[in-house]
């Protein structure tokens, strides 16, 4: 690829394609990535690997495709720590449901959670509890390893506060009600840049927060939320909706009367969902502008 004269690379935008996009890119190529969902509808008959590169080819030539935008090294580099964490979490909760079942196994019973640990800790320690000494000494491995998953996640959680402390997009986006640390990287880790998408609601959709739509014949027809975007910021614009409805539930929501009215009128998940719409689209605006987010304005009855 070095020797050869630079053109345009298609590629499906797999985990080493950002990789292989930089690499070109210095070599004077331009590349384009394309999600393989996009690709998939191009590819004719069997899977092979000519099959494969035809249907890149034909998804790379049409006029109307979108393009994944390379990912920079920093960028991969957050997203492993995105995904250890999440790797942390599952292991940790799965050996949390272990230890409860083995409990249970001799008429322990806790509640979920990792709130609940202590209680479980309690019982393997007790000298009075009719647990057999092996089942007593694997608990005792169980809880070593929990603490050891923890402690990993505790460290990870301040290597993220710092990555986002010390950048300015991160440092922007926690200025607005529900974006913390963990969301406002995960913004600039997996969003592409704000002026790839034309407006507010193309941001929303990218997310997967707009209605799925089967309209037809002129009629409109609007479902559920589509889930379509990525998954890692939905979810934790979800999750930020959600804590900022709950201190609303119990503060009252002055400062946002949007959020009030919704509230006094909608079922709590179809709230949660919009505010979290109205988030991505704040975001847009907030990034593509340059500004911090402000509070929505207070209108006086007159």
């Amino acid at each position: 690829m070095a020797g050869h004269h630079p053109c345009t690379v298609a590629m499906e935008a797999s985990a080493g394609a950002h990789h292989w996009a930089r690499k070109f890119t210095r070599y004077g190529y331009q590349v384009r990535l394309i999600a393989p969902h996009y690709v998939k509808p191009f590819l004719k008959r069997q899977k092979n690997d000519a099959a494969d590169a035809e249907a890149i080819v034909e998804a790379a030539l049409r006029p109307t495709m979108r393009f994944v935008e390379p990912k920079t090294a920093d960028q991969q580099a957050q997203a492993v720590a995105f995904r250890m964490r999440e790797q942390l979490i599952k292991q940790r909760t799965d050996s949390i449901n272990a230890l409860r079942g083995y409990l249970y196994e001799f008429g322990y019973i806790a509640p979920e959670g990792i709130a609940h640990v202590p209680d479980l800790a309690e019982i393997v320690k007790d000298k009075r509890s009719d647990l057999p000494d092996l089942v007593r000494d694997l608990c005792k491995k169980v809880l070593t390893h929990i603490d050891e998953l923890t402690e990993h996640l505790a460290e990870l959680a301040g290597k993220i506060a710092a990555m986002s402390r010390n950048s300015t997009m991160p440092r922007r986006l926690q200025t607005m009600p529900g974006i913390g640390p963990i969301g406002a990287l995960a913004i600039e880790t997996f969003a592409p840049p704000m002026h790839l998408f034309r407006r507010a609601r193309d941001f929303a959709a990218w997310v997967g927060l707009v209605p799925r739509q089967h309209s037809s014949g002129g009629k409109q027809r609007l479902g559920k939320t589509s889930k379509n975007g990525q998954r890692d910021i939905r979810r934790l614009l979800i999750m930020g909706a959600t804590s900022v409805i709950r201190w609303a539930s119990r503060k009252g929501a002055p400062q946002h009367p949007w959020l009030a009215q919704m509230m006094a009128r909608k079922p709590p998940m179809v709230v949660v969902f919009a505010l979290a719409n109205k988030m991505a689209r704040a975001i847009w605006a907030m990034l593509t502008r340059g500004e911090d987010y402000r509070a929505p304005a207070l209108v006086s009855a007159a």
